[in-house]
């Protein structure tokens, strides 16, 4: 079993190699690592190519769904992405929140912050701000914004709780998240959850439904409400990489199931309301 530490190191080499594909190529895979199928284009990601602000090199196809599209940013909002990538999401949350707004984008993976920044300095992005660091502990002040998304990155962090607090952290009172995210029902077979590569791939780094939306409503969150929810499929010509024909047999016909879902919480207004750590929640 990997420690926190090895794990995110697994992650970060990933992602380092992941900024140098083409976006086929990530699309075909489980958010960009592992082997890539014959079988279908598209495992996770979803088609950006409607949303006013979308950038086409900026877009990698690593996501699992479209938090900005839940997101309900205004104009002049200051918002967060978390795992930001080449900046893709961070360029559509821009066109919400105008030139009055500002969007900051946090990444640890210096290849993905080195591109994001090329992809918004040869765009004259002045008010795209990215950052490298961990979403655990975010180089952010605290109650500094008014909207948080995050696309597929939170089952990559092994301490999901520790992120959720600093989100809350991040937050002004009255501000809401929108995050993206790979979650489970039931347990995945050994041979995916074990493997380090479907680890950096957003599968076997995936927790429990029912314990993703506890987390967020032990950490003081509320109005907690999943605005979309989809099935992932994951082709058999990935699978068999993991698993023994027989155990691919019992995984696809069990009742285990891969969910996207995108999930809204707002943090609350009033400084009475259960805080993480308050021993309330």
């Amino acid at each position: 079993m990997q420690t926190e530490a090895q794990l995110k190191e697994i992650v970060k080499k990933k992602y380092s190699e992941i900024a140098l594909q083409d976006k086929e190529t990530n699309m075909s895979s489980c958010c960009g690592a592992g082997g890539c199928s014959t079988e279908i284009y598209n495992i996770m990601s979803e088609d950006y190519t409607a949303l006013k602000g979308y950038n086409v090199d900026a877009d990698l196809g690593l996501g699992c769904g479209l938090p900005t599209q839940f997101a309900q940013i205004k104009k002049g909002d200051v918002v967060v992405d978390l795992g930001s990538g080449a900046g893709n999401d961070c360029f559509i949350a821009r066109h919400e929140t105008g030139e009055t707004g500002k969007v900051i984008g946090i990444d640890f993976t210096p290849a993905m912050i080195e591109k994001a920044r090329s992809n918004a300095e040869v765009r004259g992005f002045n008010n795209v701000e990215f950052r490298q660091g961990d979403i655990e502990s975010m180089p952010i002040t605290s109650n500094a914004a008014d909207v948080i998304v995050s696309n597929c990155v939170l089952n990559l962090v092994p301490n999901k709780d520790a992120v959720i607090k600093d989100i809350y952290r991040v937050l002004k009172p009255g501000g809401h998240f929108s995050i993206s995210d790979v979650v489970l029902v039931g347990a995945l077979p050994e041979g995916l959850r074990k493997d380090a590569e479907m680890y950096a791939g957003c599968v076997s780094g995936a927790i429990q439904k029912e314990v993703y939306m506890e987390l967020i409503h032990a950490n003081g969150f509320e109005q907690i409400t999943i605005q979309k929810e989809k099935p992932i499929i994951i082709p058999d010509d990935i699978l068999i990489n993991y698993l023994t024909p027989e155990q691919l047999i019992a995984f696809k016909n069990g009742d285990t199931g891969i969910f996207s879902v995108t999930v809204f919480a707002k943090k609350p207004t009033s400084e009475n309301k259960c805080v993480p750590g308050g021993g309330c929640c």
